[in-house]
């Protein structure tokens, strides 16, 4: 079966926001930087992937929304302003593609073939059913995807693993380590270079390479 093209919705906060818990994990580089390097490798490999036809980055950030225009993702504005699911919600209701994924912006190890695996696996999957790929600690969700006619309906936040599995969407399992990968504490960054980080990210930590390693 050939793979259908899949629009990927990724929302990313106003920098200042976003990725709390790893304010101050690279020393000398602004917070804001690092969210938007963070999100920068994420979209890089989503626009990279063969399997997706449409990246849309829902965001009121204009750093972010320059950053993904000139990448060659399509921007929405964060029309409902409420949240994480809101805005996922919002983007998948203005894609153009049948097939339609959730994407969280913190992966920067993410590889392109990885993801067209997963997205592949989603696609040969049961039919008309949600499929969620949960992060690497098991409990937090990094994909979430919804065939032709079926509402993304995401459940991301704490606990979002269960609370998509309890919602009706099933596992995908397969062995994804930069997809899996998303970084939210200082921890998950230094596993997330041992992978192997996109160029953006990459940059910020070489100028931090003997804090963050002593880390």
């Amino acid at each position: 079966m050939s793979q259908p093209r899949w629009a990927v919705v990724v929302p990313v906060k106003h920098l200042g926001a976003a990725k709390s818990r790893l304010r101050g994990a690279l020393s000398g580089v602004p917070h804001e930087e690092l969210a938007l390097a963070l999100a920068a490798d994420t979209l890089r490999a989503v626009l990279a992937c063969p399997a997706v036809a449409e990246a849309l980055v829902v965001t009121d950030d204009a750093r972010v929304a320059a950053a993904a225009r000139a990448a060659g993702a399509r921007v929405l504005p964060d029309g409902p302003d409420a949240g994480l699911n809101a805005a996922f919600r919002h983007g998948a209701t203005g894609t153009t593609a049948g097939w339609v994924a959730g994407l969280t912006a913190d992966l920067p190890a993410l590889r392109p073939a990885e993801l067209a695996v997963a997205l592949l696996a989603a696609q040969n999957g049961r039919p008309g059913v949600r499929r969620f790929v949960p992060d690497a600690p098991g409990s937090g969700t990094v994909l979430l995807t919804a065939p032709p006619g079926v509402p993304l309906d995401p459940r991301f936040g704490v606990g979002s693993a269960v609370a998509h599995a309890a919602s009706g969407a099933l596992p995908l399992t397969g062995d994804w380590p930069s997809l899996r990968r998303d970084v939210d504490t200082p921890a998950d960054l230094t596993a997330a270079t041992r992978l192997g980080l996109g160029p953006h990210t990459a940059a910020l930590v070489a100028t931090d390479r003997p804090a963050h390693s002593a880390g």
